[in-house]
């Protein structure tokens, strides 16, 4: 089972979370081998996961920023924008607040930069991983950015998209 589960059957993606119970088997000297275990355990798996409704997961994490209080809007808004959820804040007592969120992961690829950028160099944080949740359907994404062949004019797009 657990090589069977390395490739998922949404996007190929590793399954977590399967709970399999085997009710019946017998085992004859002559046609039972591994293999044959092995391709019985696929067969089921191939066949039993799409009667399951899979979904995808993606990772969570907890986020604790420290930032001067008069960047708490431009950093509330940013986190938003990031599709977290900010569950506190909390002064600090020097004149900083840390606020408390959970974001995707796939969000945070340049918080580094944004953040240095929102607080001019004066706020910091952490990030660790907490659990997987659902992933959103594609629908509710925030929208990417259409390809450089849509938008010719624009100064980032060099060459063809």
């Amino acid at each position: 089972m657990r090589e069977a589960v390395v490739h998922g059957v949404l996007a190929g993606y590793p399954v977590v979370y399967l709970k399999a119970t085997l009710y019946d088997g017998s085992y004859h000297p002559v046609d039972s081998s591994e293999m044959a275990f092995k391709t019985a355990v696929q067969i089921a798996y191939k066949t039993g996961m799409p009667q399951a409704s899979p979904v995808l997961l993606e990772p969570i994490g907890e986020l604790k920023v420290t930032i001067p209080d008069s960047y708490m809007g431009d950093v509330i808004g940013d986190l938003n924008k990031r599709r977290g959820r900010v569950m506190g804040m909390n002064p600090d007592g020097e004149g900083n607040q840390i606020v408390e969120a959970e974001v995707p992961m796939a969000e945070m690829g340049r918080y580094a930069i944004d953040l240095r950028s929102m607080t001019q160099g004066r706020g910091s944080f952490t990030f660790r991983f907490v659990r997987y949740e659902d992933a959103l359907p594609p629908s509710r994404r925030r929208p990417s950015r259409p390809p450089c062949r849509t938008r010719p004019t624009n100064p980032i797009c060099k060459g063809p998209g």
